[in-house]
C-alpha cells in the first residue's frame, strides 16, 4: 500500500470541505445581502449561481486529480 492513495483521499476529502465552505459562505452573504437590499436579489442570484458553479469547477477538478493519482 502506498502513502499516495491515503494523502489523495485525503487531498479528495479537503476540496470537498472546503467547496461545501465556499459556497455556504458565498449563500450566505448573499441572503444577507438581499435582506439588506431586496430590489438586487436577481442580480445577486446570477452572481451566486456564477460563483457556486465555478467553486463546484474547482473541487472537481481537484477530485479527480486525485483520482489519477490513485489510479497511476
Amino acid at each position: 500500500m502506498d502513502i499516495g492513495y491515503g494523502l489523495a483521499a485525503i487531498g479528495a476529502g479537503l476540496a470537498a470541505i472546503g467547496a461545501g465552505l465556499g459556497i455556504g459562505k458565498a449563500a450566505a452573504a448573499t441572503v444577507e445581502s438581499i435582506a439588506r437590499q431586496p430590489e438586487v436579489k436577481d442580480d445577486l442570484r446570477a452572481n451566486l449561481i456564477l460563483g457556486a458553479a465555478l467553486i463546484e469547477g474547482v473541487a472537481l477538478l481537484s477530485a479527480v486529480i486525485c483520482l489519477l493519482v490513485v489510479l497511476k
